[in-house]
């Protein structure tokens, strides 16, 4: 099969095409034809080595057909979603023509979307999702405030929240990207700093944040929620430097919720993919409840080109790769 396997460590150049063997059925897998998938930052490091794990073919999610399934949990040419599960870190990931991925971590998600559009749900929505609706606990009529609302991941957290119920405030980098997300029906928009807190009117009314700017906001994410509000951080657009002298004693607020998700942990026992109702989600989609278009769609042999794009942060929302029928 075609595959992009990494080819040590670096730029674009290390994402090399080559022919490697097919995977072969096991027990506790599916092997997937792909259809498309998504591109991720993760993958990025990975490829720049800056990751702590990196499989020879990268990628963390799909979307495809069942190609075989020794243990019968999914019936052959059943469209299904994979993420996770140690794709592209553990073992060979989606950047192939297929890939095997543990039971644990694929779902069905039949649909009559087209295949790059199904592509964009997987990891971003499974992963928005959980934010919102397990962590945060979200309830129609609040009021939740989504930092870095225009990155892919964000995006994903705008529509699921608007749908809803909720009274979104999104923050961004750039107040040209606030027609977009006032398209998407988010109630007012912010341009991102850190000290957000002291500017917005509903100091200390928030229900919840969704932080994915990360440690360099988390403390004034915490200082504008209300009394039992909930903070959930879940993204390092701001990089990963750590909360410099961090002291609870001084800097947490009193009754407020603190909670952190990562998306490695979907397909653990305490993390079933399963609970994600990604095939609700896709039907949500299609009955134009919300736009989950992806921003850019390239094809297997353009992988580079994607990368260059993400690198220059030039997406502007979820890229996918689609394979050739």
């Amino acid at each position: 099969m075609k595959a992009v396997v990494l080819d040590g460590f670096g730029g674009l150049d290390a994402l090399v095409f080559k022919d490697i063997p097919k995977p072969e059925p096991k027990e506790g897998t599916v092997v997937i034809r792909i259809k498309a998938f998504g591109i991720n930052h993760a993958e990025m490091h990975m490829r720049r080595g800056e990751w702590a794990e990196s499989a020879a073919v990268s990628g963390i999610e799909c979307v495809g057909v069942v190609d075989s399934c020794p243990g019968g949990e999914f019936a052959v040419g059943t469209k299904v979603a994979a993420l996770m599960g140690g794709l592209g870190r553990t073992i060979n990931g989606s950047y192939a023509e297929f890939t095997r991925a543990p039971v644990s971590n694929v779902a069905v998600i039949e649909s009559d979307l087209p295949w790059a559009e199904l592509a964009a749900i997987p990891e971003t929505y499974a992963t928005a999702w959980t934010c919102l609706f397990r962590n945060l606990k979200i309830a129609r009529g609040q009021t939740i405030v989504i930092r870095g609302a225009t990155s892919s991941f964000g995006l994903a957290a705008v529509n699921l929240a608007v749908n809803a119920g909720l009274t979104v405030i999104a923050t961004t980098r750039s107040e040209a990207r606030f027609e977009k997300l006032r398209s998407m029906g988010v109630s007012r928009c912010e341009i991102e700093s850190p000290d957000l807190s002291t500017r917005i009117e509903e100091q200390k009314q928030i229900d919840a944040v969704l932080d994915l700017v990360g440690n360099s906001t988390l403390l004034d994410s915490l200082a504008m929620v209300r009394r039992d509000g909930k903070v959930c951080l879940a993204g390092w657009l701001g990089g990963l430097a750590p909360i410099a002298d961090f002291n609870p004693l001084l800097q947490m607020p009193s009754g407020v919720d603190l909670t952190f998700f990562g998306s490695f942990v979907f397909g653990t026992p305490g993390f079933p993919l399963s609970d994600v109702p990604l095939q609700a989600i896709a039907a949500d989609i299609q009955a134009g409840r919300f736009s989950a278009k992806p921003s850019r769609v390239f094809r297997f042999d353009e992988i580079r080109e994607a990368h260059r794009v993400m690198e220059a942060n030039e997406a502007n929302g979820k890229m996918v790769v689609v394979h050739e029928e």
